[in-house]
């Protein structure tokens, strides 16, 4: 006789809170913060949850600023690290996402995106930091940058936003928005062994002989915690191989070319997409974060009134899964970007249609969400 299935534990929970369980999940065992709408909860809940975890910290920083110090500084020493921010906050943490960019350090930023520049609309959605996520600090460098459309994706994207934080010594920014993080569902808590959950590799070889900042066949070098004997020097100075600052052009060139090349070999893992009746779709949805779910239903009324339409939902943002989308464009008459801007990652759709169908945008940027019935009339 089979013995009972154990019965899961399940909670009523805000994005923001599953981004929580998400982190613990995979491992987070440091978060440095400093609170702002509507990303707040997030720190809240690590102020309550964090202590109770092994070797758990929790910290509020004076600002947004300290926050990624203290988090590229956490990770360094070997923990898994996250901070959260909106808005503002997120256009003072750019210098140091590409600090953390030049020097390999993974981490997780989570951005609950707002409405409006500046202050703007602190208490509404918004999907107008997603080029910034991808551009905002200077120079050139690769980063990750993954979306959510629901609660239970916010477990699951959390989770995946550490991984590749960890496997490819990356900073990875998971975008959410107001409404995606202060929608409350019911789900399933994660259990150990839920989620296959990666750490950074660390050197096997002895101290005298690592090179921080080597070459390897995957483009991505062991990663010692400091402090453990391994001696490196982190710069946010072009460096060599052994970390040092350097102006040596072909130094300067190999550095920059792994630091693509490790993200771009990878594309298949780190690109994750959802395709909705995308098969025999003639109209076509390109959507992501709550704008996705509007976008859902809407493909579903199209298709009970006789409308082949289809969805692909974007759950990883940049680098922009161009091979997924470009089939799309090319099969179909009608391709329709719904965002909560002014039009930001309708501006890659374009760029990768190269002229092959009409790209049609819907756009709204007064605070309110897109509804099923507004992209409905765009694709019926």
């Amino acid at each position: 006789m089979t013995a009972p299935r154990k019965k899961r534990r399940e909670a009523f929970l805000l994005g923001n809170e599953a981004v929580v369980e998400g982190a613990l999940a995979a491992g987070c065992t440091f978060y440095a913060g400093y609170p702002i709408t509507p990303s707040t909860e997030i720190m809240e809940c690590m102020a309550r949850r964090l202590p109770h975890v092994p070797d758990g910290a929790f910290i509020q920083m004076e600002d947004e600023i300290a926050s990624m110090g203290a988090v590229i500084g956490a990770s360094l020493a070997g923990r898994k690290a996250m901070t959260a921010t909106s808005g503002p906050g997120f256009s003072l943490m750019q210098e140091q996402i590409g600090y953390a960019a030049m020097t390999e350090t993974p981490l997780v930023l989570v951005n609950v995106m707002r409405g409006g520049a500046s202050t703007g609309l602190p208490t509404s959605p918004g999907q107008g930091d997603v080029q910034q996520a991808r551009w905002g600090a200077h120079g050139d460098h690769p980063i990750i940058v993954l979306s959510a459309t629901d609660v239970p994706e916010c477990v699951e994207m959390t989770v995946a936003a550490f991984n590749f934080a960890e496997k490819y010594r990356s900073p990875v920014i998971l975008l959410l928005d107001e409404i995606t993080a202060h929608t409350r569902e019911k789900i399933e808590l994660p259990e150990p062994g839920d989620f296959e959950v990666f750490s950074r590799l660390t050197p096997t070889m002895p101290p005298e002989w690592y090179k921080p900042y080597e070459e390897t066949m995957r483009g991505v070098p062991p990663m010692p915690p400091i402090g453990s004997g391994y001696r490196f020097h982190v710069t946010g100075l072009t460096h060599d191989p052994l970390g040092f600052p350097t102006s040596r052009p072909e130094e300067v060139r190999a550095l920059t070319e792994r630091q693509f090349r490790k993200i771009d070999r990878f594309f298949e893992d780190i690109q994750i997409v959802e395709h909705v009746d995308t098969a025999d779709a003639e109209v076509v949805v390109i959507a992501y974060g709550c704008v996705a779910r509007s976008a859902r239903l809407a493909v579903n009324q199209a298709r009970e009134a006789g409308v082949r339409a289809g969805l692909l939902v974007l759950k990883t943002l940049y680098p922009f899964p161009r091979r997924h989308v470009e089939p799309m464009l090319r099969n179909c008459r009608l391709a329709v970007v719904p965002e909560l801007n002014m039009g930001q990652l309708s501006r890659e759709v374009k760029r990768v249609n190269e002229g092959y169908t009409t790209v049609r945008t819907i756009n709204r940027i007064d605070g309110q969400i897109i509804t099923p019935s507004q992209i409905l009339k765009e694709i019926a």
